[in-house]
C-alpha cells in the first residue's frame, strides 16, 4: 500500500504559525511517500505569501503534487487577476498547472479549477476533461489512480456548489476507471462515494475532502488533514486533527470496492472515533 497525506487550504498570510510546525513534525514521524496539496497555499496570492508557501513546501519530507485555488488568483489587482493570473504561483510554487505523478502502485493528476471570473467557483476546461481522459486512460488500470483539484466535484452540503462541469467531467472520463477525487475548498472534512449521488450506472468514484490544515479560517471544525493508505480496491483514511499537543488521529475510516463500487462498513456517521 502507498502512504498518501492530503493537505489543503494552507492560506499562508492567515496560517497559525505552530500549527503549521506541528503539521510539518506529524508528517515527518509519519513518513508519506507523497504528499498532495489541494489548493489555496495563499490568502490574497501576494508576493510574500506566496515566498512563505514556496519555504514550507520545501520542508516537506516527501514529493508532492500541488494545484492552485481561488486564493492563489490577485482578488484587487485586476489587470494581473484577468492577464496573469496565476503567473506568481508558477514562479514560486509550481510552473505544471497540470502535474503528474507516477510510480509503481499510483497515478496521480492535478487540475487547476480556479478561474478568473469567479471570486469563488470553479470549473473544468473541456481541454482539462480531455486531457483528464488522455492520461488515466492510458494508465494501468493495476495502479490507483488520483485526480487532484481544489473545488470538489461534490459539496458537502446542499447549500454549496461544486466544481462547474462536474457531470459532464465524470461522463468523459467514465472509461479511465479512476480511483478517488481528492479536493479542499469548503474547509471541511467530508467522504463519499460518487454513485451515491450521481447516476446509479456511473462508475463508483472515491471522493475525499480536506479541511484546512494550518490557517485560521476554520469553518466549524478544527485545523485537519487526510492520511491514506491507498492500494487497487481499497482506502484506509486517517482525519488527523490538530490539538493542544499536535496533531493526532481524531476517526478512521476504511472503504472497498466491492462489485465495481465503494462501500464502507456503516454511514458517514459511524465511522470509527479514536478515543483521547
Amino acid at each position: 500500500m502507498s502512504r498518501i497525506a492530503h493537505i489543503s487550504d494552507l492560506h499562508f498570510g492567515r496560517e497559525i504559525d505552530q500549527v503549521a510546525e506541528d503539521l510539518l513534525e506529524d508528517l515527518r514521524r509519519l513518513r508519506p511517500d507523497r504528499i498532495l496539496i489541494s489548493g489555496d497555499l495563499t490568502q490574497r496570492a501576494r508576493r510574500r505569501e506566496f515566498a512563505q508557501a514556496g519555504d514550507y513546501l520545501e520542508r516537506l519530507p516527501a514529493p508532492t503534487v500541488v494545484v492552485p485555488g481561488n486564493h492563489d488568483v490577485p482578488l484587487y489587482n485586476l489587470w494581473q487577476r484577468f492577464a496573469l493570473p496565476l503567473a506568481r504561483y508558477k514562479h514560486r510554487i509550481d510552473g505544471d498547472l497540470t502535474p503528474i505523478a507516477e510510480d509503481d502502485e499510483t497515478a496521480v493528476m492535478g487540475i487547476n479549477t480556479a478561474r478568473s471570473l469567479t471570486l469563488k467557483s470553479g470549473r473544468i476546461s473541456y481541454w482539462q476533461m480531455a486531457r483528464i481522459r488522455q492520461y488515466f486512460c492510458g494508465v494501468d488500470d493495476r495502479k490507483f489512480k488520483i485526480l487532484v483539484t481544489h473545488h470538489p466535484f461534490l459539496a458537502p452540503t446542499a447549500d454549496d456548489q461544486g466544481v462547474g462541469r462536474y457531470r459532464r467531467t465524470l461522463a468523459v472520463i467514465k472509461p479511465c476507471n479512476l480511483d478517488l477525487l481528492l479536493a479542499g475548498h469548503f474547509h471541511m472534512s467530508f467522504s463519499t462515494g460518487v454513485h451515491d449521488v450521481y447516476l446509479a450506472q456511473a462508475p463508483s468514484i472515491l471522493i475525499l475532502q480536506a479541511g484546512t490544515a494550518i490557517s485560521d479560517r476554520t469553518r466549524g471544525e478544527p485545523n485537519a488533514y487526510n492520511l491514506l493508505e491507498v492500494a487497487k480496491g481499497r482506502v484506509e483514511l486517517e482525519v488527523r486533527v490538530h490539538r493542544q499537543d499536535g496533531f493526532a488521529a481524531q476517526r478512521r475510516r476504511v472503504f472497498t470496492k466491492e462489485a465495481g463500487r465503494w462501500v464502507s462498513p456503516g454511514s458517514a456517521a459511524s465511522e470509527e472515533p479514536i478515543p483521547d
